[in-house]
């Protein structure tokens, strides 16, 4: 999006002052080229070759031009001039109807904005309108803004028409939401997805208006105003306007950096360079003095995120240090720090970054947060990155999970002291110093798939397993960790492992349990705390993918739906349910142990006593 100069009428008159947005308005196609080619060169194809579509689909953010080139669409459509009287995308001499359409008030350009008539009755009335022809142009253009805001019912009174409309009548709609579109309606339209204008196209735009507007500006001002844009030409013209205001007729690069609330650029590269350096007292006294300047704390951690970014692109896309909307400071250092921080450190920059900005934002004390955030920062700039420490450990155990010392020739695993350890920055790690006696490390090198000859064991809790003491006692089953809850005085969790524990695995010291998806997961911990504290061992509690045995509640209901089934099939209880018509087993219960072993005791005597004839063990007895 750009323009060549201000549309008829568009001085400042004794009426009031025309922001610079709508005064440098684009009239024609010629306009539209920086930004908007694709669009422009299928447009041109289909005017020279007569392929006009019956409608036309424009979608892209806001400040694009959508309803500025449905505008300009329809002028195209209904050009006319002495000399021409045909669709054309030359628009270079104003024809009959152009001032009129661009300026909204042509009586065959109805533009209609969908977000304050959103309903049947609103289309209806544009479909009993179709039917007429246009009073002076060649055809009758709807232009509908906002179209994702027409209702279902609208949406579908609209389609028919839209499929078929009379050969005098054109549809343009303008839309910021696609997706909110149906399908069926996006299908009869021609589309074209107006792009982002880049930030180097907006400083190209600022450019030329301001030296037609004979404002002077700092080239690091424009370069701000365009990043602050996200790629709106009319968002970039609006704070342009504000600037111009704001500098008292000129734009610097201080009115806006404190119009808009931002840091100065030099001094966000100050500050990444004292958090790759970890130098927390550094980057605190940074960002304090840009507080005090007047910077947003949400906007200091915003560019720190995009300095990251730009430094990140220079690493793999060296030309990007190219783009005319970045200051000299960020194009010279970027590519210095590109040279010499790693990537595995900035991408760590980046992704704590992007969790400490929304902290910083929904606190009530930003500052506080975005100091917290640079303390991690500088914090983890000390630390070895993953596969920097994974290295160091596997050197330190030797690679068969024992710490290797130096022998007294020289041999061994273990680092020289002269030849200190280094990390893939080429910084030198320090060597942990482990006291005489202490523990052995308990790490063992992971064999690659191609060598492993077997699956791996379960990761360090064999490793790390310790002897045992005796447990006091004993446990066996679920229901024996039940009854400990009950003996313990735990009914919460006693009713959650019978309600959703499923037994997988359980050996002394060991639990494998699934549990139930409504079950909360602290039952893991739970668990693990009160074992230890009962059995006085330690135990592995661990959640496991396999479905497991029933709980214990599940069980108790199929050994009672067992219990009823056998009852229904005993001679007697059926004889009675027949007896009884509508009569149903409601429970079964079975005789207390105490009374069976009472009845043990009492039937031991009598058959010890017992002599050839009589009951012995093992009969049948008819009762």
């Amino acid at each position: 999006m750009s323009d060549t100069g201000p549309t008829s009428n568009s001085t400042t008159t004794g009426s009031g002052y025309r922001v610079l947005a709508r005064k440098y308005r684009p009239k024609d196609f010629s306009d539209l080229m920086v930004g908007q080619e694709p669009m422009v060169r299928t447009l041109t194809n289909a005017f020279e070759t007569g392929r006009i579509a019956q409608a036309y689909m424009l979608t892209g953010v806001r400040g694009v031009g959508k309803t500025t080139t449905a505008r300009i669409l329809a002028r195209a459509l209904n050009y006319k001039t002495p000399e021409i009287d045909k669709p054309t995308i030359d628009l270079r001499i104003p024809g009959d109807h152009c001032q009129a359409i661009m300026e909204g008030r042509h009586v065959d350009v109805i533009e209609m904005d969908a977000a304050s008539h959103t309903g049947i009755d609103d289309i209806r009335e544009i479909i009993e309108q179709v039917r007429y022809r246009p009073v002076s142009a060649r055809y009758k253009v709807y232009i509908i803004d906002e179209v994702h805001m027409l209702s279902t019912q609208a949406f579908n009174g609209l389609l028919k028409t839209l499929e078929e409309p009379p050969e005098h009548v054109k549809f343009i709609f303008a839309t910021t939401e696609i997706r909110k579109v149906p399908i069926t309606v996006l299908s009869r339209c021609q589309r074209f997805d107006l792009r982002r204008i880049s930030a180097a196209d907006l400083v190209g735009l600022f450019t030329t208006i301001l030296e037609k507007e004979g404002i002077p500006a700092e080239q690091e001002a424009l370069s701000m105003i365009a990043r602050a844009a996200e790629g709106s030409a009319r968002d970039g013209l609006s704070l342009l306007d504000q600037a111009i205001a704001h500098g008292g007729g000129s734009v610097l690069a201080d009115t806006v950096r404190g119009m808009l609330g931002l840091a100065d650029r030099a001094r966000i590269v100050d500050l990444f360079e004292h958090i790759v350096r970890g130098d927390v007292t550094a980057a605190l006294s940074e960002f304090g003095a840009q507080y005090e300047a007047g910077a947003n704390p949400v906007v200091v951690l915003t560019d720190l995120a995009d300095f990251t970014h730009l430094v990140t692109r220079f690493k793999y896309i060296p030309d990007a240090a190219d783009d005319p909307s970045l200051s000299e400071v960020e194009r010279l250092r970027g590519r210095e720090f590109a040279e010499s921080v790693a990537v595995s450190t900035l991408s760590r920059i980046w992704q704590m970054l992007l969790k400490g900005i929304p902290e910083a934002e929904n606190s009530s004390r930003p500052s506080g947060a975005a100091e917290m955030v640079l303390i991690r920062l500088t914090h983890a700039a000390h630390l070895p990155s993953p596969e920097d420490a994974a290295r160091r450990l596997s050197d330190l155990s030797g690679g068969d999970g024992q710490r290797s010392a130096p022998s007294p020739n020289g041999g061994g695993r273990a680092a020289s002291p002269s030849q200190p350890p280094v990390n893939a920055r080429g910084t030198e790690m320090s060597t942990p110093r482990v006291p005489a006696g202490g523990p052995t490390a308990m790490l063992r090198a992971v064999p690659s798939p191609e060598t492993a000859q077997e699956p791996l064991e379960r990761p360090a809790l064999q490793a790390a397993a310790e002897p045992q003491p005796e447990p006091k006692v004993h446990v066996r089953s679920l229901e024996d960790i039940g009854d400990l809850c009950a003996k313990n005085r735990e009914p919460v969790l006693r009713a959650r492992i019978r309600q959703s524990v499923h037994l997988v695995k359980l050996e002394p010291g060991r639990l494998e349990i699934n549990l139930e998806p409504d079950a909360p997961k602290s039952i893991v911990n739970d668990l693990t705390s009160k074992l230890r504290e009962w059995t006085g061992i330690t135990w592995w509690v661990t959640l496991s993918n396999e479905r497991g045995a029933p709980t214990l509640a599940q069980a108790e209901e199929q050994a009672k739906e067992q219990r009823k089934t056998d009852a229904r099939a005993d001679p007697d209880v059926a004889a009675i349910l027949a007896q009884f018509p509508g009569a149903r087993i409601i429970d079964v219960r079975i005789r207390a142990e105490e009374e069976e072993d009472e009845a043990a005791e009492i039937a031991a005597p009598a058959a010890a006593e017992s002599e050839e004839g009589d009951i012995l063990p093992g009969d049948d007895i008819e009762l």
